[in-house]
């Protein structure tokens, strides 16, 4: 080709006559709307252990960190923390049973202590670190028990618990997680006079169990083990003494400590004085935990020894309204899937949208409860739409921010009007088509009001689903746009009612315009 001699740019005629030879053939790529879910191949970590196969720590901190991000959101620290606290235990009881020599080494156990307010997720970690790792998991409230001799729970039950909890599986339950909740509430006043029972007593109890020891898998105080005991003697002639090793067991305390942030924020007061009296500026409640040492925690009232074995300390930070709509939008474990299967068994299709989400996050932050505060404010808003829904020939409902902070009036209104809450739906289902093809193809589909208006009316007199008429009306888009894309750079399509009814020509419009101004962003 010449100096001088200019690229065979198409017609507008030719470029029309191959964009409709394209859309009247269809794509090789198969073009249409394929689900998020299965657009993206992200790496979600790795899955837990099936139940019933043989125990094996293979874990990495940053494969176990991965699978949590799923789950909790937020206390990235307290979740690397974990993880490395967790694979230092497992890897050394897997390296301890393989090289016997190993035993005879003094090891110090990883036990944790989660630090933080109510409803933060510290529960909610240590259940998914289990179910990951694959290992029973035994929840304690450290107020239940007292010291032995007195009324109340042995904290040897907890080990014994977790016999149970492996099916009898004694060698799996050794490698259980025991996990202890209100840990601070055992603290021990300074001027307690007597006997305490529920507090420094049971934390002398639990030092055997954070080391090492032997526990009796038949508890002297249940009268079901005491009679097994005595029909096998009856059968042997001796006792058979059956025990389980707390040594490879992982023990995960928490507690809110209240009052733990006042021990630090004095000593640093303390520490502070003297360097000519600058003032500093003032730390949030998760930065100053971070600060605790051992002797903060024994001025709050814990037991030396006791505290001196939980070497692995991890503060979690309070949740916020955005923490709190994260929660709800991103975590697999998010509440809204319990609602939607609730309403699901009555044959109603349940959806959130964003502006509704916000507002429980809202709303429930004035709850003080952290995310526990989610269950209460979606209870007290769809409880009454649970009794009087089912039956009623509504088959959608969507929870808006009208909704939440109106139930009673949108009750009404969706009971009076039979079609109201299925074309909120159905311009739902619209936005949510347009979400997932921003983030598959990250180009914009812009739909006005008036465009949704259309292809909910489209696909009602057709009798096709919402998205599946999405997907039809849409489906040349991806092509098309990405070659608008790569001619123009625009990223960005606005979409009326005109363009729902004759998608085909407007897209060859689009098409042949940025031809024409290639090198320039257009907006059609």
């Amino acid at each position: 080709m010449s100096a001088n001699s200019q690229p065979n740019t198409p017609t507008p005629e030719e470029l029309h006559a191959r964009m409709q030879e394209i859309l009247k053939h269809g794509f090789q790529s198969g073009g249409g709307f394929v689900p998020q879910a299965e657009a993206s191949a992200t790496d979600d970590g790795p899955e837990p252990r099936p139940p019933g196969e043989k125990f094996e720590f293979k874990l990495t901190p940053r494969e176990i960190k991965t699978y949590l991000d799923r789950f909790v959101i937020k206390q990235d620290e307290a979740k690397k923390v974990l993880a490395t606290a967790v694979c230092d235990h497992y890897h050394h009881a897997r390296q301890e049973t393989q090289e016997k020599s190993l035993s005879t080494l003094t090891y110090h156990k990883q036990n944790v202590i989660l630090l933080g307010p109510t409803g933060v997720g510290k529960t909610y970690l240590v259940r998914c670190l289990a179910q990951l790792i694959g290992v029973p998991m035994v929840q304690g409230d450290a107020t239940k028990f007292t010291e032995t001799g007195y009324v109340g729970g042995d904290v040897e039950d907890l080990v014994r618990d977790l016999v149970h909890k492996a099916d009898g599986d004694a060698e799996l339950a050794q490698y259980g997680i025991i996990y202890i909740d209100e840990i601070d509430k055992l603290a021990s006043a300074s001027n307690l006079s007597g006997r305490d029972v529920s507090g420094r007593g049971v934390q002398t109890n639990l030092l055997k169990l954070l080391e090492e020891t032997e526990v009796p898998l038949r508890s002297q105080t249940d009268l079901q083990s005491q009679l097994q005991a005595a029909m096998d003697f009856q059968k042997r002639g001796k006792y058979k003494k059956e025990t389980i090793s707390t040594r490879h067991i992982l023990f995960i305390v928490s507690g809110a400590f209240d009052k733990l942030p006042d021990i630090v924020n004095r000593r640093l007061a303390r520490a502070e004085i003297g360097f000519q009296g600058r003032p500093h500026a003032p730390r949030d409640t998760e930065e100053v935990l971070h600060e605790a040492t051992t002797r903060d925690f024994i001025d709050y009232g814990m037991e030396p020894e006791f505290i001196g074995r939980l070497p692995v300390r991890v503060a979690c930070a309070p949740l916020d309204v955005d923490d709190l709509f994260r929660i709800l939008r991103q975590s697999e474990g998010s509440l809204i899937r319990q609602y939607e299967t609730a309403f699901k068994a009555y044959g109603i299709e349940a959806m959130f949208t964003e502006d509704g989400l916000r507002a429980i996050a809202a709303a429930a932050v004035n709850e003080e409860t952290g995310a526990r505060g989610l269950v209460t404010v979606c209870e007290r808003a769809l409880r009454s739409y649970k009794f009087e829904m089912p039956g009623s020939g509504v088959r959608q409902l969507v929870v808006n921010r009208a909704v939440i902070e109106n139930p009673a009036r949108e009750l009404q209104r969706i009971l009076e009007d039979g079609q109201y809450e299925e074309r909120l739906a159905m311009a739902e289902l619209v936005r949510e088509f347009a979400r997932r093809f921003e983030s598959q193809h990250q180009l914009r589909l812009v739909l006005t009001e008036e465009a949704i208006a259309q292809l909910a009316n489209d696909a009602i007199a057709e009798k096709r689903p919402i998205l599946e008429h999405c997907a039809v009306v849409f489906k040349d888009f991806e092509f098309g746009l990405k070659l608008v894309n790569r001619n123009s750079g625009q990223t960005e399509f606005s979409v009326d009612a005109e363009t729902v009814k004759n998608p085909q020509p407007v897209l060859s419009d689009w098409v042949v315009k940025s031809y024409g101004k290639e090198g320039e962003t257009t907006k059609p």
